[in-house]
């Protein structure tokens, strides 16, 4: 009983370690993080690709009101996983700091240096009492000097780089099926299609235009582009990702 008492002093605390070194608010953050809906990141030779699982819970809802990318600067996107508004706080807060950069420096804000200055807010909130760490994890994809950089931020505060990721939910088999069939070569393009494969690889009913979203940055315009429903729907169609029941309606629609 007594453990249990030390333990759970540990767990309410975010300013202090547990003696085995852990600062339990900031695992919850993360276990918050894998509730969400996934989202991916893929970097290719041509660009940067955003994909992420827009699950609508009613189909009275508004599809447009379920914001899970989003426009940080003409050059950078951001995808998130975990609490939707930690997520729209850090997304102010870029592009705040994306028109800071360019105002006080005449020039488009790093993405490295933009993921760092997140980073650094989020790490402020596991040090300070009263506060709790932000829920969320983003993916942040832009172009820096003509190159495509691709960036995940933890609850932690930590940024990490990568070529290929995955947040959210099924976080671990997204990732193998990305680690088995990315190439570090491909064309933007070519990264579409192995987002949505890899959204596809773990979601039981398949994909739908409707229930995606998808952006790219690419490396010779450097501009952010959201992809339309059609757009969408070719990628989905050239794949085979459609579920069972979008087969059946486009049937129903054909007869």
């Amino acid at each position: 009983m007594q453990g249990q008492n030390q333990q759970q002093a540990y767990d309410r605390g975010i300013t202090i370690f547990s003696p085995d070194g852990r600062l339990y608010q900031v695992e919850y953050a993360r276990e918050a993080v894998k509730r969400g809906t996934a989202s991916i990141g893929v970097r290719t030779a041509g660009g940067v690709v955003l994909a992420v699982d827009k699950r609508i819970r009613s189909p009275l809802m508004e599809r447009s009101s379920v914001e899970k990318i989003h426009k940080a600067d003409d050059h950078i996107g951001i995808a998130s996983a975990g609490h939707v508004a930690d997520a729209r706080q850090l997304i102010d807060l870029a592009r705040r700091q994306a028109q800071v950069n360019q105002l006080r420096y005449g020039e488009p804000v790093g993405v490295e240096t933009l993921t760092k200055e997140i980073t650094d807010y989020i790490q402020q909130y596991t040090q300070v009492g009263g506060a709790r760490p932000f829920g969320v994890a983003l993916i942040i994809g832009g172009i820096a000097d003509g190159e495509p950089r691709l960036y995940e931020t933890d609850p932690s505060g930590t940024p990490y780089e990568w070529k290929a990721l995955a947040v959210g939910a099924d976080r671990g088999d997204i990732r193998d099926y990305l680690e088995e069939h990315y190439d570090e070569g491909m064309e933007l393009d070519a990264g579409v299609d192995l987002a949505l494969e890899a959204l596809a690889s773990v979601a039981e009913d398949g994909l739908s235009p409707e229930g995606i979203g998808v952006a790219t940055i690419d490396v010779e315009t450097e501009t952010f582009h959201e992809l339309t429903d059609d757009e969408k729907a070719a990628h989905i169609e050239s794949g085979d990702l459609a579920g069972s029941d979008s087969e059946d309606e486009d049937e129903d629609q054909a007869e």
